[in-house]
């Protein structure tokens, strides 16, 4: 499974798919001069409304996801040996 994550100022924010719309309402608010564009939440609820605007940082990531939950391996290692 892939999770968007949009950092906007150094906040993370985790939307659901398809976000080619909101990429582009982003992008029309900023070239526009600024503008607020609604985040849509991850699961449920109203989203967030968020004031973007030209200079300001926003960095887009895809992040795979396990379908399945896995086990956690917990591995040592000598810090003398590396």
């Amino acid at each position: 499974m892939i999770i968007h994550r949009l950092t906007v100022d150094g906040k993370d924010y985790f939307l659901p798919s398809p976000v080619d719309a909101l990429k582009n309402s982003i992008l029309d608010a900023i070239k526009a001069g600024g503008g607020y564009v609604t985040v849509p939440p991850l699961r449920g609820g109203p989203g967030l409304d968020i004031l973007f605007s030209p200079g300001m940082p926003v960095v887009w990531a895809q992040i795979e996801v396990a379908e399945t939950a896995t086990p956690l391996v917990e591995q040592s290692f000598d810090a003398e040996g590396l």
